[in-house]
């Protein structure tokens, strides 16, 4: 079983703008758990397409019920690829990010589509999904709980992280920028959680772009 979720946000600013944020959006406040990211691949392709993987340090906090069950020199962080296309032509920027490593506790796929609004002036329309398994037998289902409860609250952070990045783009106050677009995509968040969809029905997971 593969718990899958999925939302739509509309970012209040340009697709220009995200894109640049994108790139800047570590540190910030809202994502302190990201201790590293490094560059290990970019290229330009013939199409113009920038294509971009990177590698991400994070902490890995285990819920408490479970850390008896785990090693105690079990590695607290988890490292993070990510796969980007930046498109100017069709204004898009595509991510794909996995975890390497306890890949059989949890293994988390996230798929970010940023695309310019074509119906909303200065708007990027966001599309998040993520596939969450475990291979623990007979834990699987807690365990995949516990990671859909964690990537919800993780997500509306990094929508937080991404606003705070716009607004030191833009030179405006963060708590100005951040609180439209932050209440938009935690009221989203909440009505996605409820059309949930079980693995039967669920879209299959990406391919890695890389």
């Amino acid at each position: 079983m593969v718990k899958y979720f999925c939302n739509n946000t509309d970012i209040r600013s340009t697709w220009d703008h995200v894109v640049s944020a994108f790139w800047q959006r570590y540190p910030n406040p809202f994502s302190t758990h990201v201790l590293t990211e490094d560059v290990v691949y970019r290229e330009v392709t013939t199409d113009h397409r920038l294509l971009s993987r990177r590698l991400l340090t994070k902490t890995n906090r285990l819920p408490r019920w479970a850390e008896r069950f785990f090693p105690a020199g079990m590695s607290r962080f988890v490292y993070i690829v990510e796969d980007s296309i930046v498109d100017p032509v069709n204004r898009s920027l595509t991510t794909y990010t996995w975890n390497l490593n306890h890949t059989t506790l949890m293994s988390v796929e996230e798929r970010c589509v940023f695309q310019d609004s074509a119906e909303q002036p200065a708007t990027t329309q966001l599309k998040r999904e993520a596939w969450i398994s475990s291979s623990i037998y007979g834990f699987s289902r807690p365990i995949q709980e516990f990671g859909l409860a964690r990537f919800k609250s993780n997500q509306v952070k990094a929508m937080k992280g991404l606003e705070y990045a716009l607004s030191n783009l833009q030179g405006e106050m963060p708590q100005r920028l951040l609180r439209d677009s932050v209440k938009d995509a935690s009221g989203k968040a909440k009505e996605a959680a409820k059309n949930l969809a079980s693995a039967a029905s669920a879209p299959q997971k990406p391919q890695q772009y890389i």
